[in-house]
C-alpha cells in the first residue's frame, strides 16, 4: 500500500505528539500554580503557609522562604512592628538582636529606621521575636509608592533582606492613595 507524502507525515506528528503528551515532567518555563485554602493558607514551593500572619500583618519573605517577618502598623499609634516567625510564617521565632533595621528611600533620598526589641511573652532570655517603632514617620515611609523598603536583620549569624511590599489597595485614614 502507497502512501502519500501528507498521510506519512501526519501520522509522523500524531505519534510525536503522543509520546511528548506522556511525559511526568512539565517543562520549566510552565507556571507553577499555587493552591489557596479555605483558611486562606496558599500550598506554595511544596509547604503551607498563612497569606497573612498571625497578628494579621503582611508577611516578608527571609531568604528562600527559611524564614518570614510580619510587619503590623498600627496607624492609630503610629508604631510599627516587625515579628519574626518560621518558614511557615506560624510561629515566633525569638532572635539574638537588639534592633533590626527597616531601610527605606522616599523622595528619592534613602532613610534607615531601626526597630528596638522588645520580647514578647513565650521569648527566651535575651532574644526577641518583636521589634517595634514608635517613629510616625517610618509609617509613612512605608505609605509611599517610591518607598522601596527593605528589612535587614541577621538570625544565628547570617544576614537576610526581605521586601516590604505595600498594599495600596485599601483606605487609610489620612491617606489617599490613587
Amino acid at each position: 500500500m502507497k502512501r502519500s507524502l501528507p498521510t506519512v507525515l501526519l501520522t509522523i506528528s500524531i505519534a510525536t505528539l503522543g509520546l511528548s503528551g506522556c511525559t511526568n515532567t512539565a517543562p520549566e518555563s510552565m507556571p507553577v500554580a499555587i493552591q489557596v485554602g479555605t483558611d486562606g493558607s496558599n500550598d506554595h514551593a511544596g509547604h503551607a503557609h498563612p497569606s497573612e500572619g498571625p497578628h494579621h500583618g503582611s508577611l516578608i519573605e527571609l531568604g528562600n522562604e527559611e524564614y518570614h517577618a510580619e510587619l503590623v502598623h498600627d496607624e492609630a499609634s503610629g508604631t510599627v512592628t516587625i515579628y519574626v516567625l518560621d518558614g511557615a510564617a506560624t510561629q515566633a521565632v525569638p532572635i539574638a538582636a537588639t534592633e533590626v533595621t527597616i531601610n527605606t528611600r522616599h523622595e528619592g533620598k534613602p532613610r534607615q529606621f531601626q526597630l528596638a526589641a522588645s520580647p514578647d511573652e513565650g521569648d527566651t532570655q535575651g532574644n526577641s521575636s518583636r521589634f517595634v517603632s514608635e517613629d510616625a514617620e517610618l509609617g509613612e515611609h512605608l505609605h509611599a509608592e517610591d518607598a522601596g523598603a527593605k528589612l535587614v536583620l541577621s538570625i544565628d549569624g547570617k544576614s537576610y533582606r526581605g521586601e516590604i511590599r505595600h498594599d495600596h489597595d485599601h483606605d487609610h485614614a489620612g491617606h489617599d492613595h490613587d
